[in-house]
């Protein structure tokens, strides 16, 4: 057997799976390892919580580049290569981020974001195109691990810059994870060839050059993205702040998050695949009601008897869990192939995070304004339920159609 006829074997679907799955791993690890640290970079590096807030506001940011620029890239370089040059760049942003210095710092987690917003959307071609048998399952599962990469992320954090001597390493440590999942995936599922052996980008996201932005279902798509991912990086960066302002200890506080972190888990896991069998538009409703009912509680009700914060921080995160899969699952099913879910996937997702990337600086704006005290977070939250708003629109104009 020669070496052409070796590079063009196609991968079974199991391998595919495994290999998506430890890409997703990290995915949100090197942005949930921030939050609970925040407090330790203001204080070392003496900046305010506007300031804070533009490290992880220019990260997303910087993913919706990543998700627009990702069509192109995969035209370029091919899906399943590109993914690997993508989970790269997320190693090489958290080395960077290594050292202490503030202009590292945002430098390092713009370089992430990128990463994260090409991944994002090369994750939807190769699951459409290799995948699609199991779209809600499968959507859930890689949604699943990049949870437990964040949920290992909040919690560890603070530990690992205790014993490591700073935030700053423990920033870093996550590129060790990135560098093995994307040479394991270089390794396990090779760039489609051709017969002599030269590289070739894969065929379907090459089609994928433009934005559908004058398609209406891509518009709604978006505004669906546009609220949950402002609700999620929202509260990804200020719960932890939020509730240390509420006199919790910091490590308490990061635990909190971790809780919100796993909470995502059942939701993520099992609501697209059901969701996926028809009535989408009860189950992303249910899953909306979820957060804005955490939501509310954290505003009203911070810390109620007995349960504590608990119950709010776990009902924001199963219907957080939920919105992010069930966005994807809805487009990746209402599209014709490969290449239309990727460019709707484009468009949805970085809408969604052009915007989402607004809210942590915007909040953080807030609360400086406020002077740090209570108004400027309750001002901070009522963004967060702006955007429940618009989500909840987009889902009753979407439809189970």
């Amino acid at each position: 057997m020669n070496t052409a006829s070796i590079a063009t074997r196609k991968p079974s679907a199991a391998v595919v799976l495994v290999g998506l799955l430890a890409l997703s791993l990290n995915l949100r690890a090197a942005l949930a390892g921030y939050p609970p640290l925040l407090t330790a970079v203001r204080d070392e590096l003496g900046v305010g919580a506007g300031t804070a807030g533009l490290v992880q506001a220019g990260a997303v940011l910087m993913m919706a580049a990543g998700s627009f620029a990702g069509p192109r890239f995969a035209a370029r370089f091919g899906a399943e290569r590109g993914l690997a040059v993508a989970v790269g760049l997320v190693a090489a942003g958290s080395l960077v981020r290594g050292v202490p210095v503030l202009v590292l710092l945002i430098a390092g987690s713009v370089v992430i974001g990128f990463g994260i917003g090409v991944a994002g959307v090369l994750l939807t071609a190769v699951i459409k195109d290799r995948l699609s048998t199991r779209v809600g399952a499968v959507t859930g599962g890689y949604v699943v691990a990049m949870m437990l990469g964040s949920t290992a992320a909040s919690a560890l954090a603070v530990p690992i810059a205790v014993a490591v001597g700073g935030w700053s390493f423990s920033l870093a440590v996550w590129a060790v994870p990135a560098i093995v999942a994307a040479a394991a995936w270089t390794g396990m599922v090779p760039a489609r060839t051709r017969q002599d052996g030269a590289e070739t980008p894969s065929p379907a996201p090459a089609r994928a050059h433009r934005l559908p932005w004058h398609d209406g279902f891509a518009r709604l798509a978006a505004c669906y993205q546009i609220g949950t991912s402002m609700l999620v990086y929202g509260w990804l960066t200020w719960l932890a702040p939020y509730y240390e302002s509420q006199g919790v200890e910091p490590a308490q506080a990061g635990l909190l998050l971790a809780a919100w972190s796993i909470s995502h888990i059942p939701g993520a896991l099992f609501v697209p695949a059901v969701a996926d069998r028809g009535r989408w538009t009860f189950w992303a409703g249910l899953m909306l009601a979820s957060v804005t009912v955490g939501t509310l509680g954290v505003l009203l009700l911070p810390q109620p008897p007995v349960v504590g914060p608990w119950l709010w921080v776990v009902l924001m995160g199963i219907g957080s869990g939920a919105g992010f899969p069930l966005g994807l699952t809805m487009i990746t099913r209402r599209t014709p192939d490969s290449a239309a879910s990727a460019s709707t996937s484009a468009l949805a997702m970085g809408g969604g995070y052009t915007v989402a990337g607004t809210g942590p600086l915007l909040m953080g704006v807030l609360i400086d304004a406020a002077g740090g005290g209570p108004l400027g977070y309750h001002l901070a939250i009522g963004l967060l339920l702006a955007a429940a708003v618009l989500q909840g629109v987009a889902i009753a104009r979407i439809g189970d159609g």
